[in-house]
C-alpha cells in the first residue's frame, strides 16, 4: 500500500488541522466541511488524518465493521447471531478510508434491499451501501457542493443519528453508520444551499499560505516526501504515532468530560448575541467543546475550549450582509465570552452548580 503524506507534517492550517482531529476524537460532533481554493491541501489531510487513526476491533465477517462489544451499534445481523448464542469474531484492523464519487446514486449510497428475494424465498438480503464501508471510518466528499442535494442529506442525517436505516415494501434492514464526515470544496465552483451548509457541525475557510518561509517548507517536505515516501514516513512516524495515541486516549476520557451549567450560559449568551439562527450551533459547540477539553487531557470544559469550538461552529452559520467578512475574530469571541461570564455571575441570574458529565446525564453527544 503506498504511503501517504503525514499529517503531522502538514505546514500550517491550524483551523482545518484542529476541526479534523476534534472529528476524529468525537465523530458525532457532525463532520467538517472545508472550504478552500486549487492546491491548499485539503484531500491531503483527510487522507492523512485516516491513516494515523488508532486501529479498531471489529466482527471479521460484517461488512458493517461492527463493535463485537456493543449489541446498540451492530447490524441486524450480528444482533440476531449473538441471540442465537453465537460468538462474533473479533478482528483488528486500521481505519477505512472511504471515497465517495460525486456521481454516487442514493442506492450506492444507502444500499439496497433485494425485494425478489424476500418475495419468492421469505430471505432477507442487503447489498451494502458505502455508508456500509464507512462505518467507524472516515468518510470523504470531495466536491461536497457538486452532489446531489438529496445525497448530502443522507449524508448529513447519517452522520447525525448514527444509524442506516432502509425500508423497502414493508421490509427494514438498519446497520450502524458511525462515521468521521469530511467534506471539501471549492468555493469559485459554487456554495452549498444554506441549510445544508448549516448541518456541516464545523467548517473551515483555508486559503494558500502567504508567508515565504512556510511555503519554502511546503516545497522542501513535498519534494522529499515524492523522492522517498518511506523514509520521509519513517522520519514523521514518532509524531504520527505519538497523535494517534493522544486520540485514542482522548476518545476514552470525552465521555467523562465535565461541564457547568454556566458554560452552557455562555454558550447560549454566545449565539444569541450574534443572531444565530437554530439551536444545532449551540449543541455543536459543546460537543466540540467537550473533545477539545479530552484532547488536552482536561476532565473540564473552560473557556479556552468554547472559544476554539465556536470558532470553528460559527462562521458560516452567521448572516452575511454583502461585502461583510464573517471570519470570526478570536478576540472577538473571548470579549463575548467574557460579557456572557460577567452576566451569569450577576445578581438574580442562575449560579453556578455542580458540573454535570455526558455520562451522568446519560446523553450522547460526543460518544464514538
Amino acid at each position: 500500500m503506498p504511503r501517504v503524506f503525514p499529517f503531522t507534517a502538514i505546514v500550517g492550517q491550524r483551523r482545518m488541522i484542529t476541526a479534523l482531529i476534534l472529528n476524529a476524537i468525537s465523530p458525532q460532533i457532525g463532520g467538517v466541511l472545508i472550504r478552500g481554493e486549487r492546491g491548499t491541501a485539503k484531500s491531503t489531510a483527510a487522507r492523512a488524518l485516516a491513516s494515523l487513526l488508532p486501529e479498531i476491533e471489529v466482527v471479521a465477517d460484517c461488512p458493517f465493521s461492527c463493535d463485537p462489544y456493543r449489541a446498540d451499534r451492530q447490524c441486524d445481523n450480528c444482533r440476531e447471531r449473538v441471540q442465537r448464542g453465537e460468538e462474533l469474531p473479533v478482528v483488528r484492523r486500521r481505519t477505512r478510508f472511504v471515497d465517495l464519487p460525486v456521481s454516487a446514486t442514493e442506492d450506492r449510497v444507502v444500499g439496497t434491499l433485494d425485494i425478489e428475494l424476500a418475495i419468492k424465498k421469505g430471505e432477507r438480503h442487503f447489498e451494502p451501501g458505502i455508508l456500509a464501508a464507512a462505518n467507524r471510518g472516515l468518510l470523504y466528499v470531495d466536491e461536497v457542493n457538486l452532489l446531489d442535494d438529496h445525497v448530502v442529506d443522507l449524508l448529513l442525517d447519517s452522520a447525525a443519528m448514527g444509524v442506516n436505516v432502509v425500508e423497502r415494501e414493508g421490509i427494514s434492514f438498519s446497520h450502524p453508520a458511525r462515521f468521521i464526515l469530511v467534506g471539501t470544496m471549492n468555493p469559485e465552483e459554487g456554495d452549498l444551499r444554506p441549510q445544508l451548509l448549516d448541518r456541516f457541525a464545523l467548517c473551515v475557510d483555508i486559503q494558500s499560505i502567504r508567508q515565504t518561509e512556510e511555503r519554502v517548507e511546503i516545497l522542501k517536505r513535498i519534494v522529499q516526501f515524492e523522492r522517498d515516501p518511506e523514509g520521509f514516513y519513517r522520519e514523521w512516524e514518532p509524531r504520527e504515532r505519538e497523535l494517534s495515541q493522544r486520540i485514542e486516549r482522548a476518545r476514552l476520557q470525552v465521555a467523562d468530560v465535565r461541564y457547568t451549567p454556566a458554560d452552557l450560559y455562555a454558550i447560549a449568551h454566545l449565539t444569541s448575541e450574534m443572531n444565530v439562527d437554530g439551536h444545532r450551533a449551540d449543541i455543536v459547540i459543546l460537543k466540540t467543546a467537550i473533545a477539545h477539553a479530552a484532547y488536552h487531557e482536561r476532565h473540564q470544559i473552560t473557556d479556552e475550549d468554547i472559544l476554539v469550538a465556536a470558532e470553528l461552529a460559527l462562521p458560516h452559520r452567521l448572516k452575511r450582509q454583502p461585502f461583510q467578512d464573517t471570519e470570526m475574530r478570536f478576540q472577538e469571541l473571548a470579549d463575548r465570552l467574557a460579557q456572557a461570564r460577567r452576566e451569569v455571575s450577576q445578581p438574580g441570574q442562575e449560579k453556578p452548580a455542580e458540573s454535570m458529565s455526558l455520562v451522568e446525564e446519560k446523553k450522547t453527544l460526543v460518544r464514538w
